[in-house]
């Protein structure tokens, strides 16, 4: 008769930074994603804001400290405060503003320059393309895969908070990159409606043109 191991549940603390250009969801995300909620009704966020979710992992529980930073503060030099001890981010840009996907890859530069591991790489990062429920296109041919590649991002998804698009699968997503950067454990595969951008029979009626 074989030892029964019990495994005692730990639970994971991770900060991580939702950040990106004013006005592209921030706030809107981590609303739905920790309270199930959405409002279109806009309050620019001041400094820093801060909510809790909490995730399954394994047998393990995953609690995400959410840090939500104003957009305008890529331009000052709190940013570094804020940064400290992340162990991941969201950067977020609008789909519908080319100008905000342009300015992606500053904010990605401030953080890679601003926070780094005990070995010296950057956090994960997980790029998130919002607001696609207002279905435009974003032109200029851009390839997001190539893109993520070339700037060092775990993946990306298309999101909106007004439909409850990806949210909580690019959370998933995130948590299981920064998980793997721990010494001993393994990063689970995501099965095929948690990897990035591939999900398009999810997309709501013409987001799947929103980064051709």
């Amino acid at each position: 008769m074989s030892a029964q191991v019990n495994v005692t549940p730990r639970e994971h603390l991770h900060k991580v930074l939702v950040i990106g250009d004013l006005g592209v969801g921030k706030t809107s995300i981590i609303r739905r994603l920790v309270h199930h909620s959405y409002s279109s009704n806009y309050r620019a966020t001041i400094g820093v804001d801060f909510a809790l979710k909490v995730l399954p992992w394994k047998t393990d529980t995953v609690r995400l400290q959410l840090w939500d930073i104003a957009g305008q503060e890529r331009f000052g030099n709190m940013t570094r405060v804020y940064y400290r001890e992340a162990a991941g981010a969201f950067i977020v840009f609008d789909a519908t503003r080319p100008t905000t996907f342009e300015a992606v890859a500053k904010w990605k530069e401030d953080l890679d320059a601003k926070l780094t591991t005990a070995d010296g790489r950057g956090v994960a990062a997980v790029l998130l393309a919002n607001k696609c429920d207002q279905g435009r296109e974003m032109g200029g041919g851009v390839k997001m895969e190539q893109f993520c590649r070339d700037h060092g991002f775990a993946g990306w998804f298309q999101t909106s908070a007004k439909d409850n698009l990806n949210i909580n699968e690019a959370a998933i997503f995130l948590v299981q990159h920064m998980m793997a950067s721990q010494p001993g454990v393994r990063r689970m595969a995501a099965p095929d409606s948690i990897k990035p951008h591939l999900g398009r029979r999810q997309d709501p009626e013409g987001c799947s043109g929103c980064l051709k």
